[in-house]
Parts: structure tokens; C-alpha cells; sequence
């Protein structure tokens, strides 16, 4: 037990892989079938060199493809998880996996708590932090030429 009255527990084994990366998070109460729900976030930009060819062929074909990295990366975390990648462009379209989990989470906040617009208040919150995260990246993606037009 710790100094506040907390017990003090270590990370749950299997969470971190093995080249000690680990996800954004994980709940301490079971999720779904007695298994923690651990996740990690990527907000990617669609406006990068690297990405604008694979954002041309689609609306959310980039946070398909961050998501689909993700389970990769996440594949051999231990059975007692079950992982949901986050992936989201940032200018706003969300990968289909993140769109069905974001959907059946704020169901599960409208059952709880009994406020029918709860999943309309999630994504508008999650909108506004993309559009605090654009405030700080979109200025950093244009390139001002200071010379004078010929």
C-alpha cells in the first residue's frame, strides 16, 4: 500500500512489448469478455509530403493505413488485451475501427448517464482538440517565400 492509501500495483504483464514500447493507455476495469481495453492514438497529417499521395486516393485511406500500423504493432501484446488503435487525419476523417469504437462508446455514455446527446458531446470534443492541433501544426506545414516575384 502506498503513502496515500493507494495500493501501488505494477504494469499488468504483457503490456509493454518487448523493445519497450507500450500503448497510449489501458483500462483498469475489464472492457469487453473479463479483457482491459489498452489503446494508442495517431493524428496524422494529411498534408505531409509523405502521406499526400495515399490521401488523394481516398477520405480516411491514411488513418486506415496508421490503424492498420497499429494492430501490426500491437499484434503481440498479451490475449488478457484487447487493442483499439486510435487513427484519425487531421482534418477530421477517423479510421472506420476508430469510428465504430468512438460510436460504441458514446452509446455506452448516453446508457449510463442518461443524456441522449452524449455521443454528439464526444465528437464535438474531439473536434475542437483537432482543431487545437491544427492551430499548432497547420501553421508549421506552409513554407513563406520572403523573395520578392521577379
Amino acid at each position: 500500500m502506498g503513502s496515500a492509501g493507494i495500493p501501488a500495483t505494477k504494469e499488468p504483464s504483457g503490456f509493454v512489448r518487448q523493445d519497450s514500447k507500450r500503448p497510449d493507455g489501458l483500462t483498469l476495469i475489464p472492457w469487453q469478455g473479463g479483457k482491459s481495453l489498452a489503446w494508442d492514438v495517431t493524428v496524422v497529417s494529411t498534408l505531409a509530403r509523405s502521406y499526400v499521395d495515399r490521401a488523394a486516393t481516398g477520405v480516411e485511406a491514411v488513418a486506415e493505413m496508421v490503424a492498420e500500423r497499429k494492430l501490426a504493432k500491437y499484434s503481440n501484446l498479451a490475449s488478457n488485451f484487447t487493442f483499439q488503435p486510435l487513427a484519425v487525419e487531421n482534418l477530421g476523417a477517423f479510421s472506420l475501427s476508430t469510428l465504430e469504437f468512438l460510436s460504441d462508446v458514446g452509446h455506452k455514455l448516453s446508457s449510463f448517464s442518461g443524456e441522449e446527446r452524449a455521443s454528439s458531446f464526444l465528437f464535438q470534443r474531439l473536434s475542437l482538440s483537432l482543431q487545437r492541433f491544427n492551430s499548432v501544426l497547420l501553421p508549421d506545414t506552409f513554407v513563406i517565400d520572403d523573395a520578392p516575384d521577379q
